[in-house]
């Protein structure tokens, strides 16, 4: 069986997709997002006390992320049986035609789903509106009565999404009214984003026009999130519970599938270096340190599999333990 977060993302994404995700969800208006569920999520389902949502890498290969996220809730034993698994799936133009999907089908370019870029049809609605759409749907206590967790993850491309929405994402709210807690799990992404223009490798920075541009930096961010500002988009993201998974042996500085851009270079040499200059820049805030954890996976390079299901992953995912303190 393919493994979904790990070798899988050397190849190029420029080709279709080799499977569309079989349900679907409304976002906006128009629009449909496809998205695999371990259950049928259209009726109440009482039993149900956690969701996890698993985002795919640059491939947008949903189906292999599903199997590993099935494989995951397997190694989470009796909590995993009252868990919600839900991969969603952004498709480009490419699969679309290739599948010959109907025209509410939400389509974005190659990478711009990545940084919440809207889609490009059948209306801009953005990747985050995708997710919100996801999380309210879970909000709903008709369906979900007794749900009281809800966490957001990925591994490498889909990482990088769960980073951004993090700061932006408005589908937190609902829920945490309903007293249901939300975080969101960040394995090993090739970037992040900074909330001001100083960076680990300066000298980079300095001659790199677009340096500070989303999704690497607050300039020219998307519709989805140009209204607030720099300071309220941090203040809200550093209240969120993130917990940042890094492989120790995530370190090598011409991976395949590492952003070797010089917006992303100017964060730092590798993914496991780039994460914990991300994390000791916000740990160092005048204002305080954020509600954020990083957690070493030791052992593990850029291998999502090895990464959710350590006992980190499994901790971060399902509350189990195993990892660290508490």
């Amino acid at each position: 069986m393919p493994q979904a977060w790990g070798a899988d993302e050397v190849a190029p994404n420029h080709r279709p997709v080799k499977e569309v995700a079989n349900l679907r969800i409304a976002v906006g208006a128009h629009g449909m997002l496809p998205l695999y569920a371990s259950a049928d999520w259209s009726g109440p389902l009482p039993s149900i006390t956690r969701a996890v949502l698993v985002l795919h890498g640059r491939l947008r290969n949903a189906d292999v992320y599903f199997r590993s996220a099935m494989t995951a809730q397997a190694a989470a034993g009796e909590v995993g049986t009252k868990t919600l698994m839900i991969v969603p799936q952004f498709l480009a133009g490419i699969d679309v035609d290739a599948y010959q999907l109907s025209a509410d089908t939400l389509r974005w370019t190659l990478e711009g789903w990545e940084g919440g870029d809207a889609a490009i049809a059948p209306e801009p609605v953005s990747s985050f509106d995708a997710l919100d759409a996801i999380l309210a749907r879970l909000a709903d206590q008709r369906l979900f009565p007794n749900l009281r967790q809800v966490v957001v993850a990925g591994h490498s491309g889909g990482a990088q999404v769960v980073q951004r929405y993090a700061i932006a994402g408005k589908g937190e709210r609902a829920l945490t009214r309903n007293g249901v807690g939300v975080r969101y799990v960040v394995a090993n992404p090739s970037s992040y984003a900074y909330f001001t223009g100083a960076r680990p490798e300066p000298s980079i920075a300095a001659s790199c026009p677009g340096y500070n541009n989303w999704k690497y930096g607050m300039e020219a961010r998307p519709p989805y999130l140009a209204g607030p500002s720099v300071a309220a988009l941090e203040e809200t993201y550093v209240a969120r519970k993130v917990i940042y998974l890094l492989g120790t042996l995530d370190t090598n500085p011409n991976h395949p599938a590492l952003d070797k851009s010089c917006m992303a270079e100017a964060e730092g040499a590798y993914r496991y270096v780039r994460g914990h200059s991300y994390f000791a820049t916000m740990q160092a805030r005048d204002a305080g340190a954020p509600n954020h954890s990083l957690w070493d996976v030791q052992g593990v390079g850029h291998d999502g599999d090895k990464m959710l299901t350590s006992p980190c992953g499994l901790k971060a995912l399902f509350d189990l333990p195993g990892c660290g303190p508490g």
